[in-house]
């Protein structure tokens, strides 16, 4: 599809600058932290197609004000990455403006509290998702972080613990009365994790609770249609893009493209090769040469993973342990072959 629906046009655009607190950001696409994916080299990538925000990967508030090395690292970002978010985690009112602090002193331009991780080592303390079940709690944390930088501090959650509990809207309330100047609502509970269809219901109502807090949309947005459905359907302010930027870092900018009435531009295999090569190497500026050849297993796998005909590039770049070999892979594997020979080949690896 090249175009929004006529529908949107009567929403808040997406390509349109929005301010929180005294922070301006260029559009309302912006990128998730995603952990264990969204590092270094991953934002670079992003950062060529202009989300109106990024995050880094979500780090640990105890971490953070213990200087631990490893926890530093994953902070790491170059100036083309403005506007950049961090986001914390933890459920310790007592640390949360140092943490806070923290990541202003470091140059963010926005800072986030984590509410929404459904992992159980991030919940087991009650951190993450864990918090949704203390939504008081919620509200003394942001109120420590806000008392404590003047850049703006904002909140992501889920739609709730499970489906008995949906709480997304007392958690706004809360979130505004402490300070936070938005809102994120991944619209699943933490019961689904990662599975089943996003219910996009539980943003739409938060924005119609509290329509004077600034509402970002996360959740099955995978493309510039579903943005535009996700705008239609609930009102928000801002989408945030999460496993959708994988292997897909012009998402912003096809999404922004198709809203002005662009057609969006169709990326053939040499293209994705080049992005993949690039990725590649900003991979192996940032990290040791045997962890880049080790990540690039997956990477390889984002940016052809819809594709037909490309499991055998997927079975040799999981093999190879020599960067030279990987390099020589992405630019020589024979992808429109594989297509000649087998035009209606599946792939669901």
């Amino acid at each position: 599809m090249d175009s929004f629906p006529d529908h949107s046009l009567s929403l808040c655009s997406l390509n349109k600058p929005i301010t929180l607190g005294k922070t301006r950001l260029p559009n309302r696409v912006f990128y998730a932290p995603l952990a264990g994916c969204s590092d270094f080299a991953f934002r670079k990538m992003n950062a060529l197609y202009k989300p109106g925000l990024m995050y880094c990967e979500m780090v640990k508030m105890d971490a953070l004000v213990r200087n631990d090395y490893n926890t530093f690292r994953l902070l790491d970002y170059s100036a083309d990455m403005h506007p950049i978010g961090g986001q914390i985690c933890g459920s310790k009112p007592a640390i949360a403006g140092q943490a806070a602090r923290i990541i202003e002193e470091l140059g963010f331009d926005v800072v986030d509290l984590n509410c929404g991780c459904p992992v159980d080592k991030v919940t087991k303390d009650g951190s993450g998702s864990g918090m949704l079940r203390t939504p008081q709690l919620i509200g003394e944390v942001i109120s420590q972080m806000v008392a404590a930088v003047s850049i703006p501090v904002t909140v992501k959650v889920r739609a709730g613990w499970d489906e008995e509990s949906i709480n997304t809207v007392e958690i706004a309330k809360i979130a505004k009365q402490a300070g936070a100047k938005a809102i994120t609502v991944h619209a699943r509970t933490r019961q689904q994790a990662y599975h089943g269809p996003a219910n996009w219901e539980y943003i739409r109502a938060v924005k119609e609770a509290v329509p004077d807090l600034v509402l970002i949309g996360n959740g099955d947005v995978f493309s510039p249609e579903a943005a535009a459905s996700i705008m239609q359907t609930t009102g928000c302010d801002a989408i945030l893009v999460a496993r959708g930027t994988m292997g897909h870092p012009w998402i912003a900018q096809d999404i922004l493209q198709a809203e002005r009435g662009i057609p969006v531009k169709s990326r053939g295999f040499e293209e994705i090769r080049a992005a993949l090569y690039q990725h590649f190497e900003y991979t192996l500026q940032h990290q040791s040469v045997r962890n880049a050849i080790i990540d690039m297993r997956r990477i390889g796998c984002w940016y052809f993973k819809k594709a037909s005909g490309t499991r055998a590039f997927r079975e040799q770049i999981s093999r190879a342990n020599d960067a030279d070999v990987i390099k020589k892979l992405i630019l020589e594997f024979p992808f429109e072959e594989v297509l000649e020979e087998d035009p209606c080949a599946t792939d669901s690896a």
